[in-house]
Protein backbone atom coordinates (compact mmCIF):
# COMPACT_ATOMS: atom_id res chain seq x y z
CA UNK A 1 0.00 0.00 0.00
CA UNK A 2 1.55 3.55 -0.72
CA UNK A 3 2.41 5.98 1.94
CA UNK A 4 0.92 8.99 2.48
CA UNK A 5 2.40 11.62 4.73
CA UNK A 6 -0.10 13.64 6.98
CA UNK A 7 1.02 17.75 6.82
CA UNK A 8 2.38 18.74 9.67
CA UNK A 9 2.34 15.33 11.50
CA UNK A 10 5.24 13.46 10.21
CA UNK A 11 3.57 10.59 10.57
CA UNK A 12 2.98 8.02 7.89
CA UNK A 13 -0.97 7.74 6.96
CA UNK A 14 -1.80 4.32 5.54
CA UNK A 15 0.47 1.94 7.63
CA UNK A 16 -1.87 -0.13 10.43
CA UNK A 17 -0.11 -0.59 13.00
CA UNK A 18 -1.18 -3.61 16.03
CA UNK A 19 -0.78 -3.38 19.63
CA UNK A 20 0.54 -6.85 19.49
CA UNK A 21 3.12 -5.34 16.96
CA UNK A 22 3.60 -2.31 19.13
CA UNK A 23 3.92 -3.75 22.69
CA UNK A 24 6.89 -6.17 22.38
CA UNK A 25 8.40 -2.83 20.59
CA UNK A 26 7.92 -0.75 23.25
CA UNK A 27 9.57 -3.31 26.09
CA UNK A 28 12.32 -4.59 23.88
CA UNK A 29 13.07 -0.67 24.12
CA UNK A 30 12.94 -0.11 27.31
CA UNK A 31 14.21 -3.40 28.34
CA UNK A 32 17.67 -1.93 26.29
CA UNK A 33 16.92 1.12 27.66
CA UNK A 34 17.00 0.23 31.38
CA UNK A 35 19.67 -2.51 31.03
CA UNK A 36 22.28 0.15 29.26
CA UNK A 37 21.49 2.53 31.98
CA UNK A 38 23.13 -0.02 34.47
CA UNK A 39 25.72 -0.85 32.51
CA UNK A 40 26.36 3.02 31.96
CA UNK A 41 28.04 3.43 35.55
CA UNK A 42 31.03 5.29 36.01
CA UNK A 43 33.00 5.87 38.35
CA UNK A 44 31.77 7.68 41.37
CA UNK A 45 34.39 9.94 42.33
CA UNK A 46 33.97 11.24 38.60
CA UNK A 47 30.57 11.35 38.99
CA UNK A 48 30.37 13.54 42.25
CA UNK A 49 32.74 15.92 40.25
CA UNK A 50 30.27 16.27 37.44
CA UNK A 51 27.70 16.76 40.20
CA UNK A 52 29.88 19.50 42.52
CA UNK A 53 30.69 21.26 38.77
CA UNK A 54 27.32 21.40 37.66
CA UNK A 55 26.37 23.11 41.22
CA UNK A 56 29.44 25.59 40.69
CA UNK A 57 27.93 26.95 37.75
CA UNK A 58 24.53 27.61 38.37
CA UNK A 59 25.77 29.53 41.70
CA UNK A 60 27.96 31.36 39.49
CA UNK A 61 24.72 31.63 36.89
CA UNK A 62 22.51 32.35 39.98
CA UNK A 63 20.28 29.75 38.82
CA UNK A 64 20.58 27.52 42.47
CA UNK A 65 16.98 26.64 42.99
CA UNK A 66 17.32 23.48 44.22
CA UNK A 67 18.84 24.21 47.63
CA UNK A 68 15.64 26.71 48.34
CA UNK A 69 12.94 24.39 47.08
CA UNK A 70 14.83 21.22 48.85
CA UNK A 71 14.45 23.03 52.22
CA UNK A 72 10.61 23.75 51.28
CA UNK A 73 9.61 19.95 50.78
CA UNK A 74 11.77 18.74 53.66
CA UNK A 75 10.15 21.30 56.36
CA UNK A 76 7.08 20.44 55.19
CA UNK A 77 6.01 16.87 54.60
CA UNK A 78 2.49 17.72 53.08
CA UNK A 79 4.60 18.95 50.40
CA UNK A 80 7.20 16.54 50.32
CA UNK A 81 5.53 13.30 50.03
CA UNK A 82 2.84 14.40 47.21
CA UNK A 83 5.86 15.17 45.62
CA UNK A 84 7.81 12.06 46.15
CA UNK A 85 4.83 9.80 44.52
CA UNK A 86 5.18 11.94 41.71
CA UNK A 87 8.64 11.25 41.30
CA UNK A 88 8.57 7.58 42.14
CA UNK A 89 5.39 6.87 39.92
CA UNK A 90 3.68 9.33 37.70
CA UNK A 91 6.50 8.71 34.48
CA UNK A 92 5.81 5.36 34.76
CA UNK A 93 2.02 6.09 34.52
CA UNK A 94 1.46 9.07 32.41
CA UNK A 95 3.87 8.28 29.46
CA UNK A 96 2.30 4.97 28.56
CA UNK A 97 -1.07 6.70 28.99
CA UNK A 98 -0.43 9.51 26.55
CA UNK A 99 1.12 6.27 23.96
CA UNK A 100 -1.95 4.04 24.14
CA UNK A 101 -4.21 7.47 24.16
CA UNK A 102 -2.43 8.59 20.72
CA UNK A 103 -2.43 4.83 19.47
CA UNK A 104 -6.64 4.57 19.98
CA UNK A 105 -7.83 8.27 19.34
CA UNK A 106 -4.98 9.68 17.49
CA UNK A 107 -3.02 6.91 15.71
CA UNK A 108 -1.99 9.12 12.57
CA UNK A 109 0.00 11.15 14.84
CA UNK A 110 1.47 7.83 16.82
CA UNK A 111 4.33 6.73 15.06
CA UNK A 112 6.34 9.74 15.10
CA UNK A 113 5.30 10.63 18.74
CA UNK A 114 6.69 7.32 19.61
CA UNK A 115 9.88 7.61 17.10
CA UNK A 116 10.32 11.24 19.43
CA UNK A 117 9.89 9.31 22.32
CA UNK A 118 12.27 6.96 21.60
CA UNK A 119 14.97 8.37 20.03
CA UNK A 120 15.52 10.82 22.45
CA UNK A 121 15.55 8.32 25.37
CA UNK A 122 18.38 6.14 23.37
CA UNK A 123 20.15 9.80 23.66
CA UNK A 124 19.69 10.51 27.36
CA UNK A 125 21.33 6.84 27.74
CA UNK A 126 24.18 8.02 26.04
CA UNK A 127 24.36 11.01 28.33
CA UNK A 128 25.01 9.21 31.27
CA UNK A 129 27.32 7.12 29.93
CA UNK A 130 29.30 10.01 28.92
CA UNK A 131 28.47 12.07 31.87
CA UNK A 132 27.61 10.14 35.10
CA UNK A 133 26.61 12.35 37.11
CA UNK A 134 26.15 12.44 41.16
CA UNK A 135 22.16 14.09 41.95
CA UNK A 136 22.62 16.35 45.16
CA UNK A 137 21.14 14.06 47.27
CA UNK A 138 23.97 11.88 47.62
CA UNK A 139 26.81 14.99 48.07
CA UNK A 140 28.08 14.81 51.54
CA UNK A 141 25.89 16.51 53.87
CA UNK A 142 28.08 19.94 53.66
CA UNK A 143 26.50 21.03 50.74
CA UNK A 144 22.92 21.12 52.36
CA UNK A 145 20.53 18.95 50.51
CA UNK A 146 18.34 16.49 51.87
CA UNK A 147 16.92 13.13 50.24
CA UNK A 148 13.31 13.32 50.45
CA UNK A 149 12.85 9.81 49.21
CA UNK A 150 14.35 8.53 52.17
CA UNK A 151 13.13 11.02 54.65
CA UNK A 152 9.82 10.00 53.80
CA UNK A 153 10.21 6.64 52.90
CA UNK A 154 7.96 5.24 55.09
CA UNK A 155 4.99 6.96 53.44
CA UNK A 156 5.71 4.93 50.41
CA UNK A 157 6.41 1.92 48.52
CA UNK A 158 10.22 3.08 47.39
CA UNK A 159 13.45 2.36 49.81
CA UNK A 160 16.14 4.90 50.30
CA UNK A 161 18.16 4.32 46.95
CA UNK A 162 16.43 6.49 44.26
CA UNK A 163 12.82 5.81 43.66
CA UNK A 164 13.64 2.07 43.13
CA UNK A 165 10.97 -0.34 45.27
CA UNK A 166 12.75 -1.25 48.67
CA UNK A 167 15.15 -4.03 48.18
CA UNK A 168 16.07 -3.46 44.40
CA UNK A 169 18.18 -0.24 44.90
CA UNK A 170 21.14 -2.27 43.25
CA UNK A 171 19.06 -2.34 40.42
CA UNK A 172 18.83 1.73 39.06
CA UNK A 173 21.53 3.66 38.31
CA UNK A 174 21.39 6.53 40.92
CA UNK A 175 24.66 8.21 39.04
CA UNK A 176 21.99 8.81 35.34
CA UNK A 177 21.24 12.53 36.71
CA UNK A 178 22.05 14.30 33.15
CA UNK A 179 19.88 14.72 31.79
CA UNK A 180 17.09 14.23 33.97
CA UNK A 181 14.67 11.77 31.25
CA UNK A 182 12.07 12.75 34.39
CA UNK A 183 11.94 16.12 32.86
CA UNK A 184 12.16 15.40 29.30
CA UNK A 185 9.51 12.63 29.17
CA UNK A 186 7.07 15.08 31.48
CA UNK A 187 7.75 17.99 28.26
CA UNK A 188 6.87 14.91 25.60
CA UNK A 189 3.89 14.20 27.19
CA UNK A 190 3.31 17.91 27.30
CA UNK A 191 3.63 18.36 23.87
CA UNK A 192 1.65 15.52 22.77
CA UNK A 193 -1.39 16.73 25.11
CA UNK A 194 -1.27 20.25 23.64
CA UNK A 195 -0.83 19.46 20.01
CA UNK A 196 -3.40 16.81 19.93
CA UNK A 197 -5.75 17.58 22.80
CA UNK A 198 -8.88 19.13 22.47
CA UNK A 199 -10.70 20.22 25.90
CA UNK A 200 -9.05 23.28 28.04
CA UNK A 201 -8.84 20.76 30.54
CA UNK A 202 -5.92 18.55 28.41
CA UNK A 203 -4.19 21.71 27.48
CA UNK A 204 -3.70 22.65 31.17
CA UNK A 205 -2.40 19.46 31.82
CA UNK A 206 -0.10 19.71 29.11
CA UNK A 207 1.31 23.13 30.50
CA UNK A 208 1.17 21.79 34.43
CA UNK A 209 2.45 18.29 34.13
CA UNK A 210 6.76 19.53 32.67
CA UNK A 211 6.43 22.41 34.92
CA UNK A 212 5.34 20.33 38.31
CA UNK A 213 7.98 17.59 37.09
CA UNK A 214 10.65 20.13 37.17
CA UNK A 215 10.32 21.76 40.05
CA UNK A 216 9.51 18.22 41.85
CA UNK A 217 13.10 16.70 40.74
CA UNK A 218 14.47 19.51 42.09
CA UNK A 219 13.23 19.97 45.18
CA UNK A 220 13.53 15.89 46.35
CA UNK A 221 17.19 16.79 45.32
CA UNK A 222 17.05 14.51 42.79
CA UNK A 223 18.41 16.46 40.14
CA UNK A 224 19.90 19.93 38.99
CA UNK A 225 17.92 22.59 37.10
CA UNK A 226 20.66 22.30 34.12
CA UNK A 227 19.79 18.01 34.44
CA UNK A 228 16.26 19.49 33.84
CA UNK A 229 17.58 22.02 31.07
CA UNK A 230 19.18 19.26 29.74
CA UNK A 231 16.33 17.17 29.43
CA UNK A 232 14.58 19.61 26.86
CA UNK A 233 17.76 19.78 24.65
CA UNK A 234 17.66 16.03 24.47
CA UNK A 235 13.82 16.17 23.55
CA UNK A 236 14.57 18.97 20.97
CA UNK A 237 17.63 16.65 19.29
CA UNK A 238 15.06 14.34 19.05
CA UNK A 239 12.42 15.56 17.71
CA UNK A 240 14.81 16.62 14.92
CA UNK A 241 15.58 13.03 14.10
CA UNK A 242 12.29 11.75 14.04
CA UNK A 243 11.60 12.09 10.23
CA UNK A 244 15.50 10.40 9.26
CA UNK A 245 14.77 7.61 11.93
CA UNK A 246 11.55 7.44 10.47
CA UNK A 247 12.79 7.24 6.69
CA UNK A 248 15.56 4.32 8.05
CA UNK A 249 13.03 2.47 9.93
CA UNK A 250 11.22 1.94 6.98
CA UNK A 251 14.08 1.07 4.96
CA UNK A 252 15.10 -1.80 7.43
CA UNK A 253 11.19 -2.59 7.27
CA UNK A 254 11.26 -2.99 3.66
CA UNK A 255 13.96 -4.90 3.55
CA UNK A 256 13.13 -7.37 5.93
CA UNK A 257 9.67 -7.59 4.62
CA UNK A 258 8.09 -7.23 7.79
CA UNK A 259 4.49 -8.73 7.54
CA UNK A 260 2.45 -6.51 9.84
CA UNK A 261 3.13 -3.17 7.76
CA UNK A 262 1.13 -4.60 4.35
CA UNK A 263 -1.82 -4.56 6.39
CA UNK A 264 -4.55 -3.51 4.59
CA UNK A 265 -5.92 0.39 3.74
CA UNK A 266 -8.73 1.72 6.27
CA UNK A 267 -11.91 2.31 4.87
CA UNK A 268 -10.78 6.27 5.16
CA UNK A 269 -7.73 5.74 2.89
CA UNK A 270 -9.21 3.76 0.79
CA UNK A 271 -12.21 6.28 0.22
CA UNK A 272 -9.56 9.38 0.38
CA UNK A 273 -8.11 7.09 -2.33
CA UNK A 274 -10.87 7.04 -4.25
CA UNK A 275 -11.64 10.86 -4.32
CA UNK A 276 -7.80 11.62 -5.20
CA UNK A 277 -8.25 9.52 -8.15
CA UNK A 278 -11.51 11.15 -9.33
CA UNK A 279 -10.66 14.56 -8.92
CA UNK A 280 -7.03 14.25 -10.45
CA UNK A 281 -8.22 12.26 -13.34
CA UNK A 282 -7.04 13.10 -16.80
CA UNK A 283 -10.55 13.27 -18.15
CA UNK A 284 -10.95 15.65 -15.70
CA UNK A 285 -8.82 17.96 -15.96
CA UNK A 286 -7.68 18.03 -20.01
CA UNK A 287 -11.48 19.31 -20.83
CA UNK A 288 -10.75 23.06 -22.16
CA UNK A 289 -14.47 23.75 -21.25
CA UNK A 290 -15.90 21.91 -18.52
CA UNK A 291 -19.89 23.46 -18.91
CA UNK A 292 -19.98 21.96 -22.70
CA UNK A 293 -21.98 18.86 -22.72
CA UNK A 294 -21.46 17.37 -25.77
CA UNK A 295 -22.17 18.44 -29.72
CA UNK A 296 -21.78 22.16 -28.86
CA UNK A 297 -24.84 21.66 -26.31
CA UNK A 298 -24.05 23.86 -23.06
CA UNK A 299 -26.64 24.44 -19.59
CA UNK A 300 -26.71 27.56 -18.22
CA UNK A 301 -27.66 28.69 -14.57
CA UNK A 302 -31.85 27.17 -14.25
CA UNK A 303 -31.78 25.12 -17.11
CA UNK A 304 -31.97 21.35 -17.02
CA UNK A 305 -32.36 20.15 -20.57
CA UNK A 306 -28.92 22.03 -22.82
CA UNK A 307 -29.76 23.75 -25.46
CA UNK A 308 -27.86 24.67 -28.48
CA UNK A 309 -25.45 27.79 -27.92
CA UNK A 310 -23.21 29.74 -30.05
CA UNK A 311 -19.59 29.59 -29.83
CA UNK A 312 -17.55 32.70 -29.85
CA UNK A 313 -16.14 32.99 -33.74
CA UNK A 314 -12.67 32.15 -34.23
CA UNK A 315 -10.43 35.10 -35.28
CA UNK A 316 -10.47 34.84 -39.17
CA UNK A 317 -13.40 32.56 -39.43
CA UNK A 318 -16.42 32.80 -41.88
CA UNK A 319 -19.76 33.45 -40.36
CA UNK A 320 -22.19 30.29 -40.54
CA UNK A 321 -24.66 30.26 -43.02
CA UNK A 322 -27.11 27.82 -41.24
CA UNK A 323 -29.98 29.54 -39.54
CA UNK A 324 -29.94 26.93 -37.10
CA UNK A 325 -26.34 28.16 -35.53
CA UNK A 326 -27.70 31.59 -35.08
CA UNK A 327 -28.67 33.02 -31.86
CA UNK A 328 -32.77 32.36 -30.26
CA UNK A 329 -35.09 34.37 -32.65
CA UNK A 330 -32.25 35.68 -34.85
CA UNK A 331 -33.79 36.33 -38.55
CA UNK A 332 -33.27 34.36 -41.53
CA UNK A 333 -30.48 36.07 -43.78
CA UNK A 334 -32.31 37.44 -47.31
CA UNK A 335 -30.97 35.54 -49.99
Amino acid sequence: MPQTHAPGTGGIVGRRLRWWTELPLLVLVYAAYSAGRLLARGDVSGAVDNGLDILHVEKLLRLNAEHPLNRLFTDHSWIGVPADFWYASLHYLVTPLVLVWLFRSRAVHYRAARAWLMTSTMIGLIGFTLMPTCPPRLLSEGYGFVDTMAQYSDFGWWGGEASAPRGLGGMTNQYAAMPSLHVGWALWCGVVLWRHGRSPLVRAAAVAYPLITTIVVMGTANHYFLDAVAGAAVMGVGLLLVRPVLRVADRMKARVGLPFDAARPSAEVRAGARSRSFAGSPAASSAPDSSLVSGGCQTSTGERIPRPRQRPAEPGAEPSARPAEAGDGAKTAAR
